[in-house]
């Protein structure tokens, strides 16, 4: 994602954006704890007065950033899961889009997830995320029948693809193995691997009750 380092001159017609696209260059410098409401008020080139307009505070701030982090998340999961029929691909797919959306949106994934929002001050944050879950919940549905084994598997792909986007922004992996390409593809092995292995357990406990 491009951020404006500094908006042009235009941004008294939009100061929201402007107040915004401050705060993500901040936090890609800084991280989302880095910087105060005042901070983004001179990046922006507006004065320390202005955003309250918009924004109560800077979590007010970085919660319409999160929402945007959510919605553009939503965006690229519901394209990739339209590129595969079969619900184990549709899995390896957002593992994938998972680690790309947090290579890409750097700023906005930090925000998302790292920024410690109050989601019981924010319900909205917790309503964006239920969005996500409702997306993928039917794919992971498609291959248990128990909605509770159903759940399990997206946390646990979650889980695995959330790992490797940190992986791949601290620098953890060694060498070659530690681009965008090699992890988006460990990320669907992991998916995949995560699906054999339900399938493999449900299959034994299959075999267990027919003995009994």
């Amino acid at each position: 994602m491009t951020v404006n380092r500094r908006p042009s001159g235009t941004h008294h017609g939009d100061l929201r954006n402007a107040l915004e696209q401050a705060a993500l260059a901040l936090v890609a410098e800084r991280g989302p704890h880095g910087f105060t409401l005042a901070e983004a008020c001179r990046r922006a080139g507006v004065s320390v007065s202005a955003p309250y307009k918009h924004f109560a505070d800077r979590d007010a701030l970085l919660v319409s950033l999160a929402l945007r982090g959510y919605q553009e998340q939503q965006r690229r999961y519901r394209a990739v899961l339209t590129s595969a029929a079969d619900p184990a691909d549709q899995l390896a797919a957002f593992a994938a889009a998972y680690v790309r959306f947090a290579a890409e949106e750097r700023a906005l994934f930090d925000i998302t997830f790292l920024a410690g929002l109050d989601k019981g001050r924010h319900p909205e944050l917790a309503q964006a995320g239920a969005a996500l879950h409702d997306d993928l919940m039917p794919v992971t549905s498609r291959l248990t029948g128990a909605p509770e084994a159903a759940f399990g598997l997206l946390v646990r792909v979650s889980a695995a693809a959330h790992g490797l986007a940190l992986f791949l922004q601290q620098d953890m992996l060694p060498g070659t193995w530690n681009t965008l390409a090699t992890v988006e593809a460990q990320a669907a092995l992991a998916a995949h691997a995560l699906v054999d292995q339900l399938a493999h357990a449900t299959e034994a406990e299959g075999h267990h009750a027919d003995r009994h």
